[in-house]
């Protein structure tokens, strides 16, 4: 009888495919562009950056059409950001930014306020903006506030820019009492002064009499013989004794262009270019006269020689004849 019945070879075959399928069942499929697929559930995230600047320019020019009713503020920044996934923590900060370099003190306090209040952006660098809003806007009594709430929560990692701001306030205030306390507080956790603290308070010092205690001042914290500018962008060390030149001549740098007497504002930007380009032309052209006379100078000098030399021949060939 025929029976049908697989041959040893293709037995073995089969059960060796079955033991590879069985061992590379936890292999992980390999995709031929992406590579390894991933297993976990795909959540979007919205991670771009791109666009800020623009969103950041949108928002301040929002901000400043709105009137200083914080209902009305506090509702147009909510609407603001209704759409976004994330709080906006990159276009807030450039904003915050651009209106110090315009001096919008309000809005900086309004905007400032509103992201705290949010939860957001609670760092030194956005309590410092607060209070250098509070200072220029003479609501001492908000910055006093916002000085004891982040003196008494940061203790022993305050940064010395805080001290130096309060020392300053109380000190072009007159508030002498106050400015002392800051600076006892300050020498008790440890911080040193830098110079601006030290003539502030030395200042002080003279103008009331303590002469004594402004001599300690003194020796204790001395003068450095080294300070650090940035100048084009470079850190750059130089002596104490020369910085105030050096300050001096930033600030000739920075402003506007003189010449003469007169002093050419910056509504006159135009004209001061246009007398530089005068100026610079001027030069030119006499340095091109000067060079044009030299060359002139030299053909004439080659030509009395040449004569010379003419003379000389006709007198040697008379000398000739006549012998």
């Amino acid at each position: 009888m025929l029976s049908l019945t697989y041959s040893p070879a293709i037995l073995t075959k089969r059960l060796e495919t079955i033991k590879v399928s069985r061992t590379h069942k936890s292999t992980v499929i390999v995709c031929a562009a992406k590579g390894p697929r991933p297993r976990y559930p795909r959540v979007w995230k919205a991670n771009k950056k791109i666009g800020t600047i623009s969103k950041s320019k949108k928002f301040v020019d929002c901000i400043k059409e709105l009137s200083n009713v914080k209902e009305e503020v506090y509702g147009a920044l909510d609407s603001f950001i209704a759409w976004e996934l994330e709080f906006p923590l990159i276009t807030v900060k450039k904003a915050l930014k651009t209106l110090e370099e315009e001096r919008e003190w309000k809005r900086i306090i309004q905007v400032t306020k509103w992201m705290l209040s949010k939860g957001q952006g609670r760092t030194m660098g956005s309590y410092f903006t607060l209070l250098n809003a509070l200072a220029h806007d003479d609501r001492i009594e908000e910055a006093e506030e916002l000085w004891a709430k982040v003196f008494s929560e940061n203790l022993e990692a305050l940064p010395r820019i805080f001290f130096n701001k309060m020392i300053s306030i109380y000190y072009s205030r007159g508030m002498h009492d106050k400015m002392f306390k800051v600076f006892a507080d300050m020498e008790e956790l440890g911080v040193k002064p830098n110079v601006a603290i030290v003539s502030m308070v030395g200042d002080v010092f003279q103008k009331l009499g303590m002469l004594d205690k402004y001599e300690k001042l003194s020796k204790k914290y001395p003068p450095p013989t080294w300070e650090y500018r940035y100048f084009k962008g470079k850190r750059v060390k130089i002596r104490a004794k020369n910085l105030k030149q050096f300050d001096e001549d930033q600030k000739r740098s920075r402003e506007p262009h003189v010449r003469g007497n007169k002093l050419l504002g910056e509504g006159s930007v135009g004209e001061a270019t246009e007398l530089l380009s005068e100026e610079s032309s001027a030069k030119d052209d006499q340095q091109l006269d000067e060079a044009c006379v030299e060359p002139n100078e030299i053909l004439s000098k080659s030509d009395e020689a040449d004569q010379n030399v003419d003379d000389i021949d006709r007198y040697s060939d008379d000398v000739d004849e006549e012998a």
